[in-house]
């Protein structure tokens, strides 16, 4: 199998483990951790899509956030029969309440006013999504459990930058969003570092890290050279496409844990 083929196989794997029902059982630790981290990334995506929605700028916005907000909740679902501490548990209970508000809040019609209260309910729901992660590290007890977590918040940073991006865009711009905003890109991009610098790299993750870090720095020319000129459409398609790529990352993380 030929290094594009092996890349379009795994990435088709990739997703089909994260869309299809698995039970509790099936579900190993890298299996958990890969689906708790990708909660946080879900968290972001569906308020970077009820704001596009509300633009009215990609007519895929809407199919994005029913497919985030089914991804959401199935691997919800599948997480509370994984939890095993009752850490886990609690923090998963929290996690549910929020969410069965919330999923109703995002349905609604998108607008200026009610998109604050939306980030905010977003974000409390990705700080208790990434102590559940940091739990499960705790568990799993390897050094490769936390190079998927660090893997998959890559993708949720993906995801933050580009909400943000698309809040300025629609007129939702002030210092905590701009700081916000700059703290996802620097930490993106330590983060990208440190995964480069992992010892239990192999060739196929150093060759994906790299086109990884191509892109990012394409996407960081884009955005200095756009200045006040907003195009959320280009902008949230280069990052999807590191997002996609960071799949293809964890993935491949997954599979030598």
């Amino acid at each position: 199998m030929n290094n594009k083929n092996k890349i379009i196989f795994l990435g088709i794997f990739f997703c089909c483990l994260i869309a299809a029902p698995v039970s509790a059982m099936a579900l190993s630790m890298s299996d958990a951790i890969s689906k708790s981290g990708q909660q946080r990334m879900l968290s972001q995506r569906m308020v970077k899509a009820y704001a596009l929605v509300g633009q009215k700028t990609m007519l895929s916005a809407v199919k994005q956030m029913d497919d985030t907000i089914n991804q959401f909740d199935q691997n919800l679902q599948q997480l509370k029969l994984f939890a095993k501490t009752s850490e886990e548990i609690k923090i998963l209970g929290k996690i549910n309440r929020l969410w069965e508000a919330y999923r109703l809040l995002i349905r609604t019609k998108p607008n200026l006013q009610q998109a604050p209260q939306v980030n905010a309910i977003a974000d409390r729901m990705l700080n208790y999504s990434d102590q559940f992660v940091l739990l499960l590290e705790k568990r799993s007890g390897t050094s490769k459990g936390r190079l998927i977590n660090i893997s998959d918040r890559q993708r949720m940073l993906s995801q933050r930058i580009a909400k943000y991006y698309v809040f300025k865009a629609w007129g939702l711009d002030n210092e905590q969003y701009s700081a916000e905003y700059d703290k996802a890109v620097k930490e993106f991009s330590d983060a990208l570092g440190e995964l480069q610098k992992a010892p239990e790299n192999n060739s196929d993750i150093n060759s994906a890290l790299k086109k990884v870090e191509s892109d990012w720095k394409i996407f960081k020319i884009s955005f200095s050279l756009q200045k006040k000129t907003f195009i959320p459409s280009l902008v949230t398609r280069s990052l999807d496409s590191i997002l996609s790529q960071m799949n293809y990352v964890t993935a491949l993380y997954v599979g030598i844990y």
